[in-house]
């Protein structure tokens, strides 16, 4: 089995998203990125993704250090590393046929060599949409009111399960003939 680990660009996703982009305007990194680590948290969730959350200590200069609030792992580069030069250690690192890395980012800088050792890219946009989709599936499928609905997962149509239901009567009054 293939191991999928997600790296999220996590500036890079706060920068191109809507909402969090409004609040790093408006003066909210802190807001912003505890935002970001929730959505990223339920995703993982859901999803079972393994991930890795980047973030650049040039704008939080001083903390280099791993945290594993939320089951994920959060990193905070040092202050002399971008989070692009770390992303790239990372592929390095976990370069194998068994590990398939995607990093989460829109930055399509040429120096991403990370890319030429088999990772994949997914922009922070439609990483967004597919946040967004795992989330209604899954609050869909927790949603009351469909648990009270029929299973969907019945093979039967329903005009099959009349026929059944047919099937059953006919075999039921020929057996009562017969005693």
């Amino acid at each position: 089995m293939r191991r999928h680990i997600l790296i999220v660009d996590a500036y890079n996703v706060i920068g191109n998203w809507p909402d969090l982009a409004k609040l790093k305007a408006d003066d909210k990194l802190d807001a912003a990125r505890d935002r970001l680590l929730q959505v990223l948290a339920e995703y993982r969730a859901h999803e079972k993704a393994e991930m890795i959350v980047v973030f650049d200590a040039m704008y939080v200069p001083g903390i280099g250090q791993k945290y594993d609030q939320w089951d994920m792992q959060i990193v905070w580069t040092n202050e002399d590393q971008t989070a692009d030069s770390y992303i790239e250690a990372l592929a390095e690192q976990n370069n194998s046929p068994l590990v398939q890395l995607t990093v989460v980012t829109s930055d399509q800088a040429e120096q991403w060599t990370v890319f030429s050792r088999g990772a994949l890219r997914i922009s922070s946009r439609d990483f967004l949409r597919e946040v967004q989709r795992s989330h209604r599936e899954f609050t869909s499928s927790t949603d009351p009111f469909i648990m009270r609905q029929a299973r969907r997962n019945v093979p039967w149509r329903p005009e099959q399960k009349a026929q059944l239901d047919a099937l059953r009567r006919q075999l039921e009054k020929k057996h009562r003939h017969h005693h």
